[in-house]
């Protein structure tokens, strides 16, 4: 990492070091059917219905409606943000000045019981007339996974409070238990297309945090035996992304989810990069499918996105993770050369990795 990046991180951490924990008690939406704690969202897709506007809401694929409460979404991507920011520079600096701060955006977030979030997602991505929340919901908790991977990090350098690390390891092993348990968990543990793989993604990133083996296997026999062989066509593409009206985000979306669960979950004995299937599918030809198409988007041979097509690509965690584990320089050419400082809230919330010191 260069100077200029490195200053870059300094200085927003800098400005993050007296920044005050906002968690979703410090926000209400009164279609929310959950209590002041419950984490709520609403449906991107979905929108009043011009001949019923008091009446339950329409779907529109692809195109999210701006009138939705997002609130709670921002505040997990803001908490995301600083917890690693500050770990960052921590990692660089060896200042602990950066850690009380993390510790205290860690308790209100996931132990005092005034501004704690429940740990589970039952009112997440509501639609109103319909549903108070759903099972796809879940996906809104991917930006947890760099504030599990910041806790780990800091537990692991011991520069963590002991009591902070074991009310934030309660709190996302409660969480992990009822994405395993709950039916909303289940259902979206058995999607066919990035909602499952997100759920692997999430479970191995919580799983690691809390140091529980017996699920990171499940997540490794998972990505193996269930992700890899039915979602990934011949040639590295995943075709029921290409059939959505974001083709080109949702592709980029899988497989920046695929490598992150190879980043947390390979090992030297077990390793998901190289892993190839009986009829030749492995990550090595998805990401050399989708390589050209970050290169030079005008090569893509899909259809364009509905919405957002002009935002992409940005900084894609697979550039990142498949660099490091192939050695090929090139990726992390084009993984530099892309937009880093992202802005627009569509690119943050399909964006979970943003922080690359804490995956080193």
């Amino acid at each position: 990492m260069g100077k200029q990046e490195t200053d870059l991180i300094i200085n927003a951490a800098k400005k993050q070091l007296n920044a005050p924990p906002q968690t979703v008690t410090a926000a209400r939406c009164k279609r929310s059917a959950g209590v002041a704690n419950d984490y709520y969202s609403e449906g991107d897709y979905w929108w009043p219905d011009p001949k019923n506007p008091d009446g339950p809401y329409i779907q529109r694929d692809g195109e999210s409606n701006p009138e939705n409460f997002v609130a709670h979404r921002e505040a997990v991507f803001r908490l995301s943000d600083i917890v690693s920011t500050l770990t960052s520079a921590y990692l660089l600096t060896s200042d602990t000045k950066y850690i009380l701060p993390v510790q205290n955006h860690l308790k209100a977030w996931f132990i005092d019981p005034a501004t704690r979030m429940n740990p589970d997602m039952l009112f997440s991505q509501a639609i109103k007339g319909r549903f108070t929340g759903r099972s796809i919901g879940l996906i809104d908790a991917i930006h947890f996974i760099e504030v599990a991977r910041s806790v780990k990090i800091l537990y692991d350098s011991q520069a963590i409070n002991n009591e902070v690390y074991l009310g934030v390891k309660m709190w996302f092993s409660q969480f992990l238990d009822w994405m395993l348990t709950h039916p909303y968990g289940i259902d979206e543990m058995n999607a066919k297309n990035n909602h499952g793989t997100c759920w692997v993604m999430m479970a191995a990133a919580f799983a690691d945090m809390t140091v529980d083996s017996a699920k990171l296997e499940f997540c490794r026999t998972r990505f193996k035996e269930v992700l890899l062989p039915n979602q990934m066509a011949e040639d590295g593409s995943f075709p029921l992304e290409i059939k959505r009206t974001k083709p080109y985000g949702y592709s980029l979306f899988n497989l920046d989810a695929m490598s992150t669960i190879c980043k947390i979950l390979s090992t030297p004995m077990n390793d998901l990069w190289h892993f190839t299937t009986t009829d030749g599918r492995n990550m090595g030809k998805a990401i050399e499918f989708m390589f050209p198409f970050v290169a030079n988007k005008k090569s893509w041979p899909f259809s364009k996105d509905i919405m957002y097509w002009d935002e992409w690509p940005v900084r894609q965690p697979f550039l990142l993770f498949g660099a490091q584990a192939f050695h090929h320089q090139k990726y992390m050419n084009l993984y530099l050369s892309l937009k880093s400082d992202l802005t627009a809230y569509e690119v943050i919330r399909n964006v979970p990795v943003r922080h690359p010191l804490l995956w080193e």
